[in-house]
């Protein structure tokens, strides 16, 4: 077997892991919804609690899987996902629903930073750029998929469904991680001067070392946000189907069009490379984001938040493409950067849910003042991320002492 046949099947993994966590991470608030009662407040209260696990424990899975072993990262991560879904199943308490939720959570921290360094590992730049772009698409165009059907499938097999689906998958993700070990051990491995491992820069990418490291920064503070406004969106479509009287099926159909506008940016950044290292693609991707996000929850008419949808996903594209992209196209250790863009993700899966829940709950009165309130929130990342820029671009200029001082070392 050779090494591209061997990531096609960690491609495979991927897909089957973007599966089973859509259905089960996006639909669980419709099932706390109806089980128990839950409102938006109570919704983003869950997810906020599940953001602040994934925050500390991505940056573990990340460390543990570079240090231990991807295929031994990915056997805990399935089976630790695989146990707690069965178990929700069973589970008819709500604190017992908390702990499956939980569990799964820190399950999954094993799969993604470990998944994303599988596929990035012993890549030029060139084919890293081929590899992410592969990966971001398998991914995003999985999950659109899974949401936009996932409603359906609920409405046919029961809101039980919403357990044994995933459960099955990761167990058959499982079967074929072992199988996927065993073939590794004859994977054919290009000799170090082969063609290929002389691939060029892309033309448009200048990679200066210090320039990506800021770049690398500037990912790692913006992708929190990003899922500040995700997290946010997710924990609350069902108050939104109330709204507009959908059924978990319409609300798959209706809510999922940013997943697809995703899938788009993501399947345009893959196949051009200009924007590698563009401060004004992260500007612009910022601004998408935060009128995306404050129009898909404060507008009433469902064209127009048609159109919000499809600025919300292409924003938010660009700024996690950006952040996965730039941490492994810097440094060598794929499994602990991996870890450490997971962790960023869980910053946002946290702050985004907490700050809305806040916002309702000294609020009650007024059902926007979350969505007025994780606005401002990432109106203050943007902020930040302008002053980023700024003291970025100072250090870099040709004039500053501190680029006059590097260049004499």
């Amino acid at each position: 077997m050779t090494h591209r046949r061997l990531k096609a099947g960690f491609f495979v993994l991927e897909g089957l892991n973007s599966l089973a966590t859509t259905i089960y991470f996006y639909y669980i608030y419709f099932f706390m919804a109806k089980e128990f009662g839950f409102g938006n407040r109570d919704n983003l209260l869950l997810s906020a609690a599940n953001g602040f696990l994934y925050t500390f424990a991505a940056w573990y899975a990340g460390r543990f899987g570079q240090k231990h072993g991807y295929f031994k990262a990915l056997a805990l991560g399935f089976s630790l996902m695989a146990a707690s879904l069965a178990i929700g199943g069973f589970t008819v308490s709500l604190r017992g629903q908390i702990a499956v939720m939980l569990t799964c959570t820190l399950g999954m921290c094993f799969t993604w930073p470990t998944l994303q360094a599988l596929v990035s590992e012993k890549e030029t730049p060139a084919g890293l750029q081929t590899m992410v772009g592969i990966y971001n698409v398998v991914w995003a165009g999985m999950s659109g998929l899974t949401f936009f059907t996932g409603g359906a499938l609920l409405q046919a097999f029961g809101l039980r469904s919403l357990f044994w689906i995933p459960a099955t998958v990761h167990i058959v993700q499982l079967g074929l991680l072992f199988w996927l070990k065993g073939q590794a051990s004859r994977v054919v491995h290009l000799p170090a001067n082969s063609d290929l491992s002389l691939e060029p820069l892309p033309r448009l990418n200048p990679r200066p070392i210090a320039r990506a490291r800021i770049f690398l920064k500037m990912a790692w503070l913006a992708n929190p946000f990003a899922y500040v406004a995700v997290n946010s969106i997710i924990a609350v479509i069902p108050g939104l189907a109330l709204r507009f009287e959908l059924s978990p099926m319409l609300a798959g159909f209706f809510c999922s069009i940013w997943l697809f506008a995703r899938l788009g940016t993501f399947l345009a950044l893959w196949l051009w490379a200009g924007w590698h290292y563009r401060f004004r693609w992260f500007i612009i991707a910022f601004l998408l984001l935060i009128a995306g996000f404050a129009s898909t929850l404060l507008l009433t008419k469902p064209w127009a938040i048609i159109i919000a949808q499809v600025g919300f996903g292409m924003g938010l594209g660009l700024i996690y493409y950006s952040s996965l992209f730039y941490s492994m196209d810097v440094g060598e250790t794929k499994g602990e950067h991996g870890g450490f863009h997971e962790a960023a993700i869980g910053v946002g899966l946290f702050g985004g849910p907490a700050v809305g829940a806040l916002a309702l709950y000294f609020f009650p009165n007024k059902p926007d003042s979350g969505t007025f309130a994780v606005s401002g929130l990432l109106i203050l990342g943007l902020l930040s991320l302008l002053a980023l820029s700024y003291r970025a671009h100072a250090a870099l200029s040709p004039l500053s002492p501190r680029s006059q001082d590097s260049g004499r070392q």
